[in-house]
């Protein structure tokens, strides 16, 4: 898709000549690796007393145990063991996961599935910031 914009930019350029056709090229090139880019950028962070999935925000009291997932587990936990009430980043290009669960009584969301290239890391990091770890 980014390439065919890039070379509607560069036919759209070619009756102004050479110089601008290829600085078209170049810049929808450059665009094109940008938004390539911000896709799939989302980040997972513990910041404080939160986690910060993509755009979600929340609090490590709701949250309780984090278990990291292989990529076997991780493909049942996002096919047929899912649970249509969790909150999922899904990246279905990452094969690993780590499911933490949500032990705020007021929260319906019984659980987050988040997928991540490190997901030892992450289960190290939410467990080392538990309200109860120390």
């Amino acid at each position: 898709m980014a390439l065919l914009g890039v070379l509607l930019l560069g036919f759209a350029l070619v009756p102004l000549g050479l110089v601008p056709l290829l600085c078209g090229l170049a810049a929808g090139g450059a665009l094109s690796g940008v938004a390539l880019s911000a896709y799939g950028s989302a980040r997972i962070r513990v910041v404080a007393d939160s986690l910060v999935a993509g755009e979600a925000r929340i609090p490590l009291t709701a949250l309780g145990e984090a278990r990291a997932l292989d990529a076997e587990e991780a493909r049942a936990w996002r096919t047929h063991r899912a649970d249509a009430r969790a909150h999922m980043l899904l990246r279905a290009y990452i094969p690993t996961a780590v499911r933490v669960e949500v032990t705020d009584p007021e929260d319906p969301t019984p659980y987050l599935y988040l997928s991540t290239r490190q997901p030892n890391r992450l289960t190290a990091a939410l467990t080392a910031h538990r309200p109860d770890a120390a």
